[in-house]
């Protein structure tokens, strides 16, 4: 496995820890209504659960973007550090928004929405 597509698996964990982290420790977790749940709490379970879903969000460019950059044989030293830096990028997306600093959680989710373009361009001369 590429360091690339393991970060692809990383991507797909990344939301389920923003749940975790919703649920963590919570009193009265209804588990027969879990969204409904979530949908009613506030402060940084909800900016986590609002993370979770940013993160499903993210996923599929990102993962296109790795099997697109492998299809066409990019350096695969180059795609590995693209992926790297997404999954940095998606990490800090989520301290921020934890964090409630709203400002550099938008700047950070630009960089990572632009690492995923630029997956699609690394296989081109």
């Amino acid at each position: 496995m590429t360091t690339a597509l393991a970060c692809v698996l990383i991507a797909g964990i990344l939301p389920i820890v923003c749940t975790g982290i919703a649920k963590a420790g919570a009193r009265g977790y209804d588990n027969h209504d879990p969204r409904g749940w979530l949908a009613r709490q506030t402060g940084y379970r909800a900016r986590a659960n609002a993370a979770q879903a940013n993160s499903f969000e993210a996923f599929p460019l990102f993962a296109a973007g790795v099997l697109a950059a492998q299809w066409m044989a990019a350096p695969q030293a180059r795609v590995d550090a693209i992926a790297m830096a997404f999954i940095a990028a998606r990490v800090a997306y989520i301290g921020c928004f934890l964090a409630d600093v709203a400002i550099a959680r938008s700047a950070v989710w630009m960089v990572g929405w632009g690492l995923s373009i630029a997956l699609f361009f690394t296989g081109s001369r």
